[in-house]
């Protein structure tokens, strides 16, 4: 598929990038700016970076960002990292026939937490209904980490010590078994989950895993360049089954909205702000990180398509 363009104004964009490379004395004035606006801005009240002015100002910040920062892949994340994201899941699952099967791939999966959320979710609310499960990363460490299903903040590299800070006293009881100092993701949830060792951009991705009703690809195309996000995300949805879903959080926003455009994305408007404002994380870290997400904008034109996490393809 022939790259569509991120940027409107491909003139502005190089101009930026070549602004962005300049070193005085070996260091860049673009990043002296940027970590003097960081300043600044986290010592402003909130209700006065809320505004439309300051917001403008840091969407113009977070332009920056994006072209200067050296992306990498992170492989730390959380156990219902994004609640109301899971309620849509378990929304889209409540939908569908007493004792059906449904087919769920989770890529970028890391240490798991994800996977097991969203069967946790649906197999607590829908236990008659068939989980045939995928989950794929590409790195085999945390891979390994996922399938034995053991969470300890001691792993190193794998997990934090935050990775349960959004489960609550009694969802730990449900969810896991303790063992010594660590705890073990119960039968129930893990059951049914095949694990696979491969790459989101493989072409043979179709083949690997088959067409599926809900793919979830959360959280890691963000780190990725947007050229690269574009590819990436262009071979993930040629898994999803006709009429099947896709949630596509964790990336550039001007990609997710040219590739919704163009390959007709129905954005899913339930709980589109919820689901926005669902990963508190993401939403601090705007405008000086590259995974930062900015304030839900009802003034877009394009708001439907730029805030909503879930398609139906």
């Amino acid at each position: 598929m022939e790259y569509l363009r991120v940027e409107d104004n491909e003139m502005l964009e190089s101009l930026l990038t070549e602004l962005s490379r300049i070193r005085i004395v070996g260091r860049s004035p673009v990043g002296a700016f940027l970590r003097v606006n960081e300043w600044l801005w986290k010592r402003t009240p909130s209700s006065i970076r809320k505004s439309r002015l300051i917001t403008a100002y840091g969407s113009f910040l977070h332009t920056w960002v994006l072209l200067t920062s050296d992306r990498r892949q992170y492989v730390g994340t959380f156990f219902l990292r994004n609640r109301p994201q899971l309620d849509l899941i378990q929304r889209l699952c409540n939908q569908r026939d007493k004792g059906s099967v449904i087919r769920i791939a989770v890529l970028g999966c890391s240490n798991g937490a994800e996977v097991f959320s969203i069967m946790w979710a649906i197999r607590s609310a829908r236990p008659d209904l068939r989980v045939a499960m995928h989950a794929m990363d590409i790195s085999k460490e945390v891979l390994e980490c996922a399938q034995n299903g053991l969470y300890s903040p001691q792993v190193p590299g794998s997990v934090d010590n935050r990775i349960f800070e959004r489960v609550t006293s009694q969802e730990m009881v449900e969810m896991f078994d303790k063992e010594n100092n660590s705890f073990r993701i119960k039968p129930w949830i893990k059951d049914g989950i095949s694990w696979h060792l491969s790459d989101a951009g493989d072409p043979n991705l179709p083949t690997i895993l088959g067409l599926q009703d809900i793919v979830v690809a959360n959280n890691f195309l963000c780190h990725m360049s947007p050229r690269d996000a574009q590819k990436v995300a262009c071979n993930i949805a040629r898994l999803v089954t006709p009429g099947g879903y896709l949630f596509i959080s964790g990336i550039d926003l001007d990609v997710r909205v040219k590739l919704a455009e163009v390959l007709k994305w129905k954005p899913i408007l339930e709980l589109i702000e919820a689901v926005h404002h669902g990963d508190p994380v993401v939403i601090v870290d705007w405008p000086f990180s590259w995974w930062g997400l900015e304030p839900f904008n009802k003034r877009r034109k394009d708001w439907k398509v730029r805030y909503a996490s879930g398609f139906q393809l």
